[in-house]
């Protein structure tokens, strides 16, 4: 009987059709989040009123409230959620240690430099758009200035890690210098930013992040069998024909341009990149084909699901979804951290 179980596990064939269904699993539970989301609120809506107005058949009170107020924000967190999770799944898979995630090497570190600095000092007209922009050139600057500094004759994991968390205790300082630089309003608003949330989400920041969402995840998937050479070492990567340095920057350009996107428009949400790629590996194993999506869909649950918990449970107060995610994501990082010891 064991024989057989382990010859059922083992059997490819049967992998496939059990990580076929884990990913079916966790896209209905996706959807079912969404419309659980959009249904429930201050105004609650019945599912098939909602059903009704996502197709336009909805009355006109119902309507409002879902498509210009509750759909843009479930939307982004969604999107923010599963950009998030790839981005940790990626820069897992460069750097070789399941602690990794893009606060790590600096990269949300630089993005909310940059855009602290511009909600505390332009006080003009701006477009949504231009936030994705300036978080990703703010995250991308401190990307390659760890990429430079941990150079000598190639970047190694070890050298990326540790230079990034000094870099990224640094650019924690100059985001609080410019807190403590401005006004108590602009302070106020920095405050709910920083601490993640997608509240006040509308259709604009939906716009701003969407293109970066279907543009790189798609691209990150193309990188999976260059990331499984990798996780063998680099020199049965190189014998593999893996072009490893190459491959390691663009992977975490990626990385950079998703976590930096992701921050632009919800803040700094701690612990999705670190978490969802665990849950995905748990689920489906460690072949970055397969557990890239799977890790996308449980970053896109985790978010809808913290920020579900921000809205519902604490009325009328609606409390950032940070709030949630590190609660849950501090003591997982502490669990890792003692079974790695």
């Amino acid at each position: 009987m064991s024989y057989k179980l382990n010859a059922v596990r083992h059997d490819p064939a049967s992998r496939r059709r059990r990580n076929a269904l884990i990913l079916s699993v966790l896209s209905l539970l996706v959807i079912l989040l969404v419309l659980i989301s959009i249904s429930v609120g201050s105004t609650t809506i019945p599912l098939l009123e909602v059903a009704a107005s996502l197709l336009g058949l909805g009355e006109s009170g119902s309507s409002l409230i879902v498509i210009q107020f509750r759909l843009p924000r479930v939307l982004a967190a969604l999107l923010v959620g599963a950009m998030l999770a790839v981005a940790g799944a990626l820069l897992q898979g460069v750097i070789r240690n399941p602690l990794a995630a893009p606060d790590l090497i600096g990269v949300t570190g630089g993005a909310s430099v940059v855009v602290v600095a511009f909600m505390t000092l332009y006080t003009g007209a701006f477009s949504y758009h231009f936030i994705p922009v300036l978080a990703i050139l703010g995250a991308l600057g401190a990307g390659m200035l760890v990429y430079v500094l941990a150079w000598k004759n190639g970047v190694s994991p070890l050298r990326l890690v540790l230079i990034g968390v000094g870099i990224s205790t640094a650019l924690s300082a100059m985001t609080t210098f410019l807190l403590i630089s401005g006004t108590a309003y602009h302070a106020a608003q920095v405050l709910n930013w920083i601490t993640g949330s997608v509240y006040g989400t509308g259709w604009k920041q939906v716009a701003a992040i969407a293109p970066w969402a279907g543009v790189i995840i798609p691209l990150s998937f193309l990188f999976s069998r260059s990331l499984n050479a990798q996780s063998m070492g680099d020199t049965v990567a190189i014998g593999l024909g893996t072009r490893i340095q190459r491959d390691r920057m663009l992977i975490i350009l990626c990385s950079i341009a998703l976590a930096g996107a992701a921050v632009g428009i919800a803040g700094t949400l701690s612990f999705i990149g670190l978490i969802a790629p665990h849950i995905a590996r748990r689920l489906v194993g460690s072949a970055y084909g397969i557990l890239m999506p799977t890790a996308a869909l449980i970053g896109a649950v985790i978010l809808l699901l913290a920020d579900l918990a921000g809205r519902m449970l604490f009325q009328p107060l609606d409390i950032p979804a940070g709030v949630f995610t590190a609660a849950i994501g501090a003591p997982f990082f502490f669990y890792l951290l003692y079974k790695r010891m």
